[in-house]
């Protein structure tokens, strides 16, 4: 779930902000950056969120993978074919979007 926070320091990385814990948002007084508005923070968050979501795949992909001691030990006692049938069995199973 991407947040406000996340959007804001995305669409301005220098920007001196806080959020209180009430979700109210204050800007600092040494701000050189245009703050951005209400409309812009929301488009934010719903690009950041979609593109959280189209690289799901990778996430889970990253969790199935074996991990490089694993793979190492297959392609030397399997070969090739056999690290590639494991790496594209992963593929298959998390397909991208």
């Amino acid at each position: 779930m991407t947040d406000k926070f996340s959007a804001i320091v995305s669409l301005r990385p220098n920007c001196g902000f806080a959020i209180d814990e009430d979700g109210t948002l204050s800007w600092s007084e040494l701000n050189t950056q245009e703050r951005p508005t209400d409309a812009e923070i929301d488009a934010e968050i719903v690009r950041l969120q979609a593109d959280y979501d189209a690289k799901d795949y990778q996430r889970k992909r990253q969790q199935a993978y074996p991990s490089f001691a694993d793979q190492f030990d297959l392609l030397y006692h399997g070969g090739y074919d056999a690290w590639k049938a494991a790496i594209d069995a992963v593929k298959t199973q998390y397909p991208k979007a």
